[in-house]
């Protein structure tokens, strides 16, 4: 199949399906605790490639690339900082190669994390430092045939601003997710509202901008409406994991049912996001239940807070007054 972008695959179709988790997944397929996932681009790349494959065969437009913590920064926590290149040519090469395969147009897009580090005067991170970390990633994501930077899970404005920068740089299109997951804002207390117009200043905008992982369906959902009633004609992203997160054991499952992702979608696309797809949890059956929902449905009326609970469940965690003081951000989180 000839390769192609997703502004032309934005122009074909109304709403995209975007892939799946890929951590929680790959633990399914003996990753172990604590082990990079990124690794296995070189370790075990028929297993990176199965995991492509069966969310291409469940009706993928979108597969992420498994490079989500293949930063500098990251990788230095593992004493591999000077394979940066390497491991992001090898994740985007494994991708490009299921989706040239495919029967359909499937779109590549380089997963980018962020490098889990705080921006001076908090931490030690400069800015420069940030655009080189992203710079070195996206370079290595490009050359191995990513049609797209996917920058996601981000918390703070100057770390999507510096990623942006670096995809201009690096001459890639880019899409920028950030994770609503303390009382409806970032960890950084950056709100939804914010996202359509956040990097409205650089000469090349993003392509797409949106919500991901966060702390269920529900909350998500409610960042999309915040997103989708401000101005102008943004592409909104919805990636939600998959259900609430529930410790059993030394095991994380994931709430959420292929029916209940079904209803997420359906949502999702009344509340006005056109690229779709599920973060942590989300296995290549519920994705199949999503596509079948998808093509079935026709945009409704708009949800409120009420519509969401009743389909979806409750809010975990609703907006409070003080949703805007920044918090230390986690080192780690893998979708």
């Amino acid at each position: 199949m000839t390769a192609t972008t997703l502004a032309s695959l934005l122009d074909q179709k109304p709403v995209l399906l975007a892939d799946g988790a890929t951590g929680t997944n790959f633990f399914d397929l003996g990753l172990g605790p604590g082990d990079p996932p990124e690794f296995w681009n070189l370790d075990e790349p028929d297993k990176v490639t199965e995991l492509h494959q069966a969310f291409v065969d469940a009706g993928s437009d979108i597969i992420l690339t498994n490079t989500f913590g293949s930063n500098a920064p990251r990788l230095k926590l593992h004493k591999v900082q000077d394979r940066v290149f390497e491991y992001n040519y090898a994740g985007a090469k494994l991708a490009r190669a299921v989706a040239d395969n495919a029967d359909r147009p499937v779109v590549v897009a380089g997963s980018v994390g962020p490098t889990g580090e705080l921006f001076a005067p908090l931490g030690e991170m400069t800015y420069d430092g940030a655009v080189k970390a992203f710079v070195d990633q996206m370079k290595g994501l490009k050359d191995g045939g990513a049609d797209v930077a996917w920058i996601e899970t981000m918390s703070a404005k100057e770390e999507m601003q510096a990623a942006a920068d670096a995809a201009n740089i690096c001459g890639l299109p880019y899409v920028v997710t950030a994770s609503f997951d303390t009382a409806g804002m970032t960890m950084m207390g950056l709100p939804p509202s914010d996202m359509p117009h956040l990097l409205d200043g650089l000469e090349t905008p993003p392509m797409a901008v949106g919500a991901n992982c966060g702390v269920g369906a529900s909350d998500l959902l409610m960042s999309v409406l915040s997103m989708s009633e401000q101005p102008g004609d943004v592409v909104i992203v919805a990636k939600a994991n998959c259900g609430i997160p529930q410790i059993k054991g030394d095991q994380v499952e994931y709430t959420g049912t292929p029916d209940l992702m079904a209803d997420y979608i359906r949502l999702a696309i009344d509340a006005g996001a056109r690229i779709i797809g599920g973060c942590c949890g989300t296995s290549a059956i519920h994705l199949a239940a999503m596509r079948a929902a998808l093509d079935a449905h026709q945009k409704g009326e708009r949800p409120d807070e009420a519509k969401i609970v009743e389909t979806i469940g409750a809010i975990v965690n609703p907006i409070s007054s003080g949703a805007n003081k920044p918090q230390r951000r986690s080192r780690r989180r893998d979708r």
